[in-house]
Parts: C-alpha cells; structure tokens; sequence
C-alpha cells in the first residue's frame, strides 16, 4: 500500500548545480526494491508516501540509516493482489532517496522520496523478506530537435487550458512547465506529475526513454482531457442558465402572485381549481368518482402550471367531467317494435329471419322495462350482406345515438380497458372514448368485425378483455384503466359483426345472440338494386330516372355474369360503372335517355367474368361438384380423382388441412370395401396410383363436409363409371359409409342456386336445415338427402357408357327437368 499526501508534487531543486551532482552520482548494482501502486516519483522530483505493504515496511526496518536509496516500480492490480517481483524485470524504475520517516498509528509509515535517476531492472536477487534487484542507469535517447518545440509548446497549451477548466489543477503549473522548456526529459516529468494523469499512464511515461515519444504521449493524453474539460464545462453552462431561468420564473411568478393580491385578483391556478370544483358539483357525478374528482383536483391545485403532472392531471379530469355519467338519449322511451318492424323494412329487402329475430330481441328488452339483461345480438355472414346497416335501422328505430367501433386486427388489450396514466400520452379505451363522443350512456353500440380481433400477444389479450364489456352480469362496474373508477355499461346496446362465427373464442361467443345472414338470391339482388341501390347511386352521380334506366333483365344479367356473391358490394360497383359512364356523356352535353340493355352493359362493363353457368354439366369420369362454405359466403368446389399405373400410392393435391386430409383417406378406405359391389377389381388398388386435385391450390381448405364428393371421386376413377355434374354434394362420410350432418347448408344451397345447379345431394340429419332456404330457392331446387354412402354411389354414379349407353344421359335432359319440379321430385326419379 502507497499513498500519496502531497498535492503539488515536483519540487525544483533549490540549487542549480543539484541536478548534476544527482545525475553524476553513481548507484551500487544492487538496490532494494520498493513498489508503489497509486503514484511514482520522477527524477528529480519528490513526494511523501505513507507505507503500508509488508514488503515494503519490512525493508524500512532494516535499513534505518539516513539517506537509503531504493529501486521504485509501478505495481499494478489491487491492494491485496500479491507482487511478484520477478514481473518487473527488464522494466524502467526510477533511483529514489528515502528522507524524512514518519510513523503513524494503524503499523504505518510516511516518507519522503526523492527521486534520482531512471534504472533498468536487470535481475531478482532476493524475494523475502523484501526484494533486492540488479539495476543499472537508463539511457534516454534525445527528441528530435525539428519537432520539439512544437510539441513542447502545444503541451504548454493544453497545460494552460486544462488550468483553467478544471479546477484541481493548480494555476502554477503552467508556469513550472515553461520555466523547464530546456530541459525536454525534465518537462516532459514535470507534465506527467502534475497533470492529474492516471496511475497507468504515469507507468507508460516512466517507461519511454525516447523524450520525444514522453511528450508525445503525454500530449495525446492533456489534449483528449481538454476535449473532455470542454464538454463538461458546456454542460455545466447550460445547466447553470436552465437553473437560472427556472428560479427567475419562479421569482416573477411569486412576484405576480403578490401583486394580484395586492388587487384583490385570483391566482390563475387557484382559479381554474374553483371552476373545476364547481363543475364536479353542477356535474352529480355519482360519489365515487365525484370523491376521486375532488381529490386529483386538490392535488392539481398543489402543482405548478409548468409541471408534466399537472397536464396529465388536468386531462384527466377533463375525460372524467366529459363523460355521459347520467344523460340519456334525447327520445329515451319506450320501444315500438311497429317502428322498428318499419324501420328495418325501409333499409333492407329481405332478410326475414334476421329482422324477425331483432325484432324478438327488442320485443323482450321492452317487456323487461329496458332491462339488458340477456345476450348480445351478434350479426354473422358474408361482407356486403347489410350487417352494418341493421345496426343503425335498429338505433334509428328505437331513437339512440348509433357508434361503430371497427376492432380488425386490434392485439393490444389497452385498445379495449385503456391505457395507465403513468405511461406517456395515454388515453382511455375505445368504449370510454366512444361514450363521450355520443354524450349519452345508452347508445347504439357497434363492434364491427369482432371475429378479427388478435388472439391476444405480450399486449394482452383484447378479446378477453371483451368478455367483461359484453356481459351484462359484468359490464355494469367496467373499469378502464384510465379512469380507475367503475363506468355502468348495462344501458349501452352491443350489437356485434362477424364473417367467421367460430373465429370468435367460445367465451365470448356464449355471450352473443347470434343472428345469420347467408346472402342474397339473384332475384333479392334485383329487387334490393330497384328499390335503394339504384336510387342512392343516381343521386351520387347527379344523375335522375330520365337519364338512364336499367331494365330488371339487365340487373339480372349483371348480378349472374359479373358479381356473383354473396353480398352486395361488387354488383353495387358494376351499377356505379354504368352511371359513371352515363354521367361524363351528360357532362359532354348529352342529354338523351339511356336505356341500358345487355349487349349495352356487356359494352360498357366489359367481358362478362362468369359464364352463363359456372358448373360444368356434362358427366365425366372422376370429376364431382361439391359444395364449400367460406366466410364470404358458398360457393362450388369442383373434386378432380385421375387414375394412373403405379403401385397403389394416394396423392392428394390443394392446400388441404389436416381434417380434409382425414376424410381423403376414410373416402379411400371406404372405397376398398365397396370394391366388389362397385365393379372394382382388386388389381386395380395394387397396381394403379391414384391422384386427387382439389383446384383453386392457393386457398387453404379444410373441413369433412367433402366427405362425400371425395368418395365419389375415388369410386368413379377406379370403376370408370362418369358421375353426373348437373347436381351438387356436401356431406361428412364416416368409415363404415354413414352420411354425417354438416354446417352451412343454407350458404351452400344459396350458391349451387347461383352456379346454376337445381338439384343437390346431403345428409339425411339436414333435412332441417332446408326450411333456413328463401321459399323462391326452395321452389326451384330438388333435394336428396342421403342417409348412407351406398346411397349416393346409387344416384350420382352413372353404368358404364359402353355397356348400357341408353342410360348415358345427355346434357338438359330429364334432370334438368326434375330440378325445375320442386323438392317432391328427386335423383331417384331419374334414374
């Protein structure tokens, strides 16, 4: 241990020819060695040291004699690493006179060391007690006299910089240094001792013997510590004048306050408090959150209109005084089921399930005095169907403010309960923001596109977080995390929006009435396109009823060959195309009458994209038209089976899922066990491969409801025998060849109707189902509901054409026939 006590060290000889005598003087060959590890002595130089080392304080006690030279070295590492002498051979130590002893309590001692030369360390004579080293003088090789007034003076510089920058650098020293500019190697020690260098850097100047390279690297090291001594000192500016103007607001803001009292004037701040106070009380606000009001007011009055927390402050009690606590809508009377009736009539063709189902809906909360107790009305179908709509002919009708809350593609629960206030600009959630853009506590509410919602992440999960928003039983104490304070949400009426009913999470979809909307029939088109599509659109394109007309043949055409869909958004796009044509000749100066044929709108609209009957109708071998349900409604899937030589292997092909891959293989197996009734020979499962397609391969496919159709397949590929294509299947076939129950039917019949098809075949357990058709599909359809597979293979697989060729129907023949007859007539008629 080594400490220095000195704070300006490198004394000046205090005679002149000391330097000489001291530099002349010859050192023993042998030297005890002593080291220091928190300071160095240079030639020339000297400083006290308090000794604290075993080694070191073991060889003061044996050589107490006056005037002892020792070999210094810099130890590096902690205080209680132990030294090894031996690493300090080859190194430069410096030749030190030990003066003065001082004992001190704790077994310490201070002396004073005089440094006389730069030594070698050559060899270790002796380790214990303490160690004796071979040592002989260094030799410093002379800078370069071309450079070194240049760095001399640079490092002067620095020296006077740093002075003044930093404080614990003494004033004298640059003057020490220019008075030493004669003697390089001695400046460049003098520099090192009392520039505030660090420990290790010393060590690097004790052991450069080129005096160039000593000044050099001490210059590198005062001129980066002059770089850092400015950015303090700009540091400290800065902070001095934001101190300095903080404290002179601070004194003219008392002197304000003083002066308005002396006038008799309110404090600004005081006087916002008052208003807010008193707007709490005109508020009635219910006595929990006026008691929690009246709280964060005080602490408002306590802060500084400068503060970041008095904004926050601030804007909350805004939010909470702005919020409809108590109001209710203007026409807050009882419900009249004949005005709604009205209401959703006037808005919607169609529709009848859905309108009579809202209509019972609201017929129970009137019976129950407005009472909300019950599920949440949850519209599910296909976009462009009117589901948005309804919601506001329902507000409308029953006299309430109507909001839309779009939650697609939402993942943070913050969305839905609020964000804290100790984040930054944060705000309550989508509820509380949109009661306080209606004013009133019993709104309309629409959460549009509920099935779109994020399944939750590190966020939170927001469809959790809807669970308590929808429940009644739960929603009158909601709690946004803004607000902190419970919010009574069982007036509000929640309607919900969904394509997809099972990608909403079963917890919540419990807690919702929900309400289908399978889509429109070609003819429910036209007449929604006469009644209000039309109309609207004319006033849209400032055009009128005498400037264009589109016969009801034409919106047939239109709605079949250009947009057939479920709902109603293309067919709306392709009228506007014809008025937007329409509206630039009348803006040309045509003032004629149009009246827009076929041919007219095939010109105008382009190549039709569907063709006059999407379904393929003539039988082919392997070929099957099934039926698939989408979340934009149904729509036909055509099931493609080719046989080929191989050995037995099953391909199957389509973006398929797991459970559509299952039913692949149960329809196979099943088609092994009917090989002898199906005319199959068992050679054919060896040695033919078999390849299934279910085309459109970009779209992934999944679901059992293709059990049937994909059995067909298999059947008519392996037995050779065509399959008729004027019908459509859906149904889930188990491994024993029961026909399953599937979902729906309604959308699935809905577009077998729109491809052109008028007879289709599915399970026995949906004969139910059947009744969810509109009344003009029903009368146009035939329907054969299959109890078992065998079934089936009896009334879609046709005999061989080459044997029995008067049973090969034609195209249009007597089943085309059947499919106009009702639902009395079946497949079994026909063959």
């Amino acid at each position: 241990m080594s400490r220095s006590n000195s704070r300006f060290a490198g004394i000046p000889m205090p005679r002149g020819q000391r330097k000489e005598e001291i530099l002349r003087a010859e050192l023993p060959p042998t030297l005890p060695l002593m080291a220091l590890r928190s300071t160095i002595v240079y030639p020339l130089g000297t400083i006290a040291v308090q000794m604290g080392a075993p080694e070191n304080l073991a060889l003061l006690r044996a050589h107490e004699e006056s005037g002892l030279v020792v070999a210094l070295v810099v130890a590096s590492g902690d205080g209680d690493d132990t030294i090894d002498p031996h690493n300090f051979i080859g190194r430069v130590g410096v030749a030190a006179r030990v003066h003065e002893r001082i004992n001190l309590p704790g077994d310490t001692v201070q002396i004073t060391l005089q440094g006389l030369r730069r030594i070698t360390i050559d060899a270790i004579d002796q380790v214990n007690p303490f160690a004796i080293a071979q040592i002989q003088g260094a030799k410093e090789t002379p800078a370069d006299a071309m450079e070194l007034d240049e760095l001399v003076a640079r490092t002067v510089a620095a020296a006077e910089t740093l002075a003044e920058l930093v404080d614990r650098i003494p004033n004298e020293v640059p003057q020490i240094l220019k008075m030493n500019v004669s003697d390089p190697g001695r400046f460049a020690d003098l520099a090192a001792t009392n520039m505030n260098l660090r420990i290790s850097d010393k060590e690097e100047v004790l052991q450069r013997l080129d005096i160039g390279h000593r000044i050099r690297f001490i210059l590198s090291r005062l001129e980066r510590e002059v770089a850092r001594a400015r950015v303090m000192e700009d540091v400290k500016k800065q902070t001095e004048v934001k101190i300095e103007q903080h404290q002179r607001e601070f004194y003219l803001r008392q002197q304000l306050r003083a002066i308005q009292s002396e006038l008799g004037e309110a404090d600004p701040n005081e006087k916002e408090s008052v208003d807010l106070l008193r707007r709490i009380d005109e508020a009635q606000l219910p006595e929990k959150v006026a008691s929690e009001a009246r709280r964060e007011t005080e602490r408002l009055r306590m802060l500084s209109p400068a503060s970041s927390e008095y904004q926050v402050l601030r804007t909350y009690l805004d939010w909470v005084l702005a919020l409809p606590w108590h109001q209710r809508s203007a026409d807050d009377q009882e419900i009249v089921l004949a005005k709604v009736e009205d209401a959703l009539g006037d808005r919607h063709y169609g529709l009848d399930e859905a309108k009579e189902r809202i209509i019972e809906y609201l017929a129970v909360r009137k019976l129950r005095g407005g009472d909300p107790t019950g599920p949440i009305l949850c519209f599910v179908g296909p976009p462009g169907t009117g589901k948005t709509s309804l919601g506001e002919a329902i507000a409308n009708s029953i006299g309430r403010e109507f909001y839309r809350i779009s939650v697609g593609g939402v993942r943070d629960e913050a969305e839905i309960r609020g964000h804290r206030r100790t984040y930054v600009g944060a705000m309550p959630g989508l509820l509380i923001q949109a009661l306080r853009r209606v004013e009133v506590r019993d709104p309309v509410i629409m959460i549009d596109e509920i099935d779109k919602m994020s399944n939750g992440g590190n966020s939170g999960d927001p469809t959790a977080a809807m669970l308590e928003v929808l429940d009644p039983s739960q929603n009158t104490t909601f709690v946004d995390h803004y607000l902190n304070l419970p919010f009574d949400l069982s007036s509000v009426l929640f309607i919900c929006t969904a394509n997809n009913l099972y990608d909403i999470p079963g917890p919540l979809r419990d807690r919702m009435e929900v309400i289908r909307i399978a889509g429109y029939t070609i003819e429910e088109k036209v007449e929604i396109a006469q009644r209000y599509l039309m109309p609207r659109l004319l006033d849209d394109h400032g055009l009128t009823t005498d400037d264009i007309h589109v016969p009801e043949g034409t919106l047939g055409f239109i709605t079949s060959r250009y947009s057939r869909e479920a709902g109603l958004r293309t067919f709306e796009r392709s009228l506007a195309s014809l008025l937007r044509k329409r509206a630039r000749a009348k803006a040309d100066g045509d003032m004629s009458a149009w009246e827009i044929g076929i041919e007219r709108a095939e010109e105008i609209l382009g190549t039709p994209r569907f063709s006059m009957e999407e379904a393929e109708m003539e039988p082919e071998i392997g070929a099957v038209t099934g039926l698939a349900w989408t979340s934009t409604g149904g729509d036909i899937m055509t099931i493609e089976a080719l046989r080929m030589p191989g050995n037995g292997k099953l391909t199957v092909t389509g973006q398929l899922g797991d459970v559509m891959r299952e039913s692949v293989d149960a329809a196979y197996s099943f088609v092994r066990s009917r090989a002898t009734t199906l005319g199959i020979e068992d050679s054919e499962f060896r040695d033919s491969d078999m390849h299934l397609h279910f085309p459109a391969g970009s779209i992934p496919k999944d679901g059992p409801s293709a059990g049937i159709a994909v059995t067909l397949a298999l059947a008519s590929a392996l037995s050779r025998r065509p399959v008729r294509r004027d019908l459509a299947l859906t149904g889930e076939v188990t491994l024993r060849g029961r026909v399953l129950e599937i979902g729906g039917v309604k959308e699935k019949v809905l577009a077998a109707y729109r491809a052109g098809l008028r007879e289709v075949i599915m399970p026995k357990g949906n004969e139910k189902d059947v009744r969810d058709v509109p009344q003009e599909v029903r009368d146009k359809m035939a329907f054969t509901f299959a109890a078992t597979m065998d079934e089936v293979l009896h009334l879609a697989l046709l005999p061989h054409a080459d044997t029995h060729p008067a049973d090969a129907m034609p195209l249009n023949s007597s089943s085309a026939v059947i499919a106009n007859d009702g639902p009395a007539a079946t497949a079994a008629d026909a063959w």
